[in-house]
């Protein structure tokens, strides 16, 4: 079983109040550190360097288990107030930043040569560090300016999340929630609110022969952030009860950046109940605009979102053999693109690029769709 100090560690949630339990708990835990960038000081922490073996070198919270995970994986260690802390992967981008330098030539150093280089670079600049500690090791690196990052605690903005739900979508249910080192997630169904907001829509789908997926459909929300500087705090409307959401519109996302706060985010929340009647409305013309050449068009489309090729084509062979032939609905092509999270998902890819993916279909409803509809094959 995997423990919190583990680069791997993840854990799941049944319920909000457990997924905010433990989200109260680690903002407590959680220390925020302000450093000069020229003042922190780099070492191997690699299964050959010195302070492998040597825990009293170590903060008291750090473990052996630590130590030896990351002896695993980043492989360095950072020292702040005269102990070291390992270093998480999660920092390993801000740590880079902190320093100026990038590429893809550093992680192939050895770790004693990676170390020096890092040093090399962090003793030249003299602004401010702000440093995550978190389960026994640094997460993440980030600026000192509040202009360029901003702490949003996770917890305060569930708490934001549930009020609005609460406010907007009474009744509301909380489906799941997950939490890595990166990210945080959560989703939520609104089974009070779906026949208002869907009921034109699935009238539609039902008079075309799709009575299956119409009973199907649920609104719902998702919620996502990290505090480790890969992802803002965002939030987006759901259509649920397929083997996968489909997103609605874009997401609203919230920076940590230029001083914001959990308040801007609970503003900015605002903009998703505003945008979900008006995604649906474009979801249902999708159903009134039909393409001579359906497979084209949606090779079109996966080409200009910038679909992973391989998932994509697979996807498209599935709707090619299932369609039959003839023209067909740019709603039935943009059901069929809502292969390619799911494939994607089966082929254990990334959730921040599965979520990636989702952006970009959803962008697809505001096409027009005509002008992918190409008589002549598409390449790729």
């Amino acid at each position: 079983m995997l423990k919190p100090c583990q680069d791997a560690y993840f854990t799941t949630f049944s319920t909000i109040l457990c997924l905010m339990d433990y989200h109260q708990t680690q903002m407590k835990e959680s220390q925020w550190q302000r450093e000069q960038v020229n003042h922190l000081s780099i070492a191997p922490l690699d299964e050959h360097s010195p302070l492998y073996g040597s825990l009293s070198n170590f903060a008291s919270v750090v473990s052996p288990e630590a130590i030896e995970d990351t002896a695993k994986n980043l492989g360095l260690a950072i020292k702040v107030d005269g102990m070291y802390y390992p270093i998480r992967e999660t920092a390993w981008k801000s740590l880079l930043d902190r320093a100026k330098i990038g590429g893809t030539a550093l992680p192939k150093l050895s770790r004693d040569r990676l170390a020096e280089v890092l040093n090399s670079c962090l003793a030249l600049h003299s602004a401010g560090a702000l440093l995550l500690i978190r389960d026994e090791k640094v997460s993440a690196v980030h600026s000192g300016d509040p202009m360029d990052y901003s702490v949003l605690p996770i917890y305060e903005l569930l708490q934001h999340l549930q009020a609005k739900l609460d406010e907007r979508f009474p009744e509301n249910k909380f489906e799941s929630g997950y939490t890595d080192h990166e990210q945080t997630k959560a989703s939520f169904i609104c089974p009070k609110q779906t026949e208002e907001l869907l009921d034109s829509y699935r009238k539609v789908l039902v008079a075309q022969g799709k009575a299956g997926i119409a009973n199907k459909l649920v609104a719902g929300v998702r919620f996502s952030t990290s505090d480790v500087g890969l992802a803002t705090a965002k939030v987006s409307g759901l259509l649920m009860g397929l083997q996968m959401p489909i997103q609605i519109g874009d997401a609203c996302a919230v920076e940590h950046r230029k001083q914001k706060s959990t308040a801007d985010f609970a503003l900015a929340m605002d903009e998703v109940f505003v945008r979900f009647g008006d995604f649906i409305g474009k979801l249902e013309k999708l159903t009134t605009v039909y393409l001579d050449y359906p497979v084209n068009a949606m090779t079109a489309v996966c080409k200009k979102q910038r679909m992973p090729k391989k998932t994509a084509m697979e996807a498209i062979a599935m709707f090619e053999n299932s369609y039959g032939g003839g023209k067909a609905t740019a709603h039935d092509v943009f059901m069929g693109m809502q292969e390619i999270p799911y494939l994607m998902k089966t082929e254990h890819i990334p959730q921040s690029k599965i979520y990636a993916a989702d952006e970009a279909l959803a962008q697809t409803v505001c096409f027009r769709w005509g002008d992918y509809d190409f008589a002549k094959a598409v390449s790729w």
